[in-house]
């Protein structure tokens, strides 16, 4: 189940969740009401999601929401290796999207009972045994190349931030795993602070900064929100581009 997460002071989350409690009480289909959630890495798509699921199960009007990542559908490591996708990680070649699909049509059909793979960031892989839950009111689906699922989900929310943020986001939490020693970040744990940071600016410069530009952010356009943030995580600004239609 997700952990609750105090509601944020800025009105224009709320504006999100009329948004989302108008959207599915207008919906035809019999199952959950689905959002995507994309946006770049460490831009805060997961904190956005818990902030979103907490707002929706507040009364009145509150709304059983389940949130899924997109990591669950990362193709497993020896499949990668055998693809020689295994630095790839995270690239749209990466994640088995015939799956990802097939989980939306299922919960969009009100299956009663939905299974959904979960990766593991201590293994750096997917776990053998799936998370298994009912369906909800709602499911939001976070992470990267979501709004590949544009045109099958109700709706689509990218998390948008100035890319020197996301970098500097990015790095802090790189050095803070580090220096914390846990999953695949420790085997840099025992580098000072400084090289710490001169590996993430590397790994942002090979591997993000190439996925982001060449495959999340052509996609911004797809979004039906862009939630905008500022420097210090903070939302700014929050765009909706087709308020007045549902998807079916």
């Amino acid at each position: 189940m997700m952990t609750r997460v105090p509601a944020p002071p800025e009105p224009s989350l709320g504006t999100l969740v009329d948004l989302v409690r108008a959207r599915h009480a207008a919906q035809t289909h019999v199952g959950a009401y689905v959002i995507a959630l994309d946006g770049a890495v460490s831009v805060g798509k997961s904190t956005t999601a818990a902030l979103l699921a907490g707002l929706l199960a507040d009364p009145p009007g509150a709304l059983v929401t389940h949130v899924v990542s997109t990591d669950g559908f990362i193709l497993p490591n020896r499949e990668l290796a055998a693809r020689g996708l295994m630095m790839r990680k995270g690239f749209p070649e990466s994640y088995d999207h015939g799956a990802l699909q097939a989980f939306v049509a299922s919960v969009r059909d009100g299956t009663p009972e939905l299974h959904v793979p979960v990766y593991s960031h201590e293994v750096y892989d997917i776990l053998p045994q799936p998370e298994t839950f009912a369906v909800p009111d709602v499911l939001m689906i976070e992470g990267l190349h979501t709004m590949r699922l544009a045109g099958i989900v109700d709706l689509a929310v990218y998390v948008d931030a100035d890319e020197s943020d996301v970098v500097r986001w990015y790095t802090d939490r790189f050095v803070e795993l580090a220096q914390a020693g846990e999953g695949f970040y420790a085997q840099f744990s025992s580098l000072p602070s400084e090289a710490i940071e001169d590996v993430a600016h590397e790994v942002w410069r090979a591997i993000n900064a190439p996925n982001l530009h060449e495959h999340i952010l052509p996609n911004r356009e797809l979004a039906d929100v862009v939630l905008c943030k500022g420097p210090d995580h903070r939302i700014t600004a929050v765009t909706v581009r087709d308020a007045s239609s549902t998807r079916e």
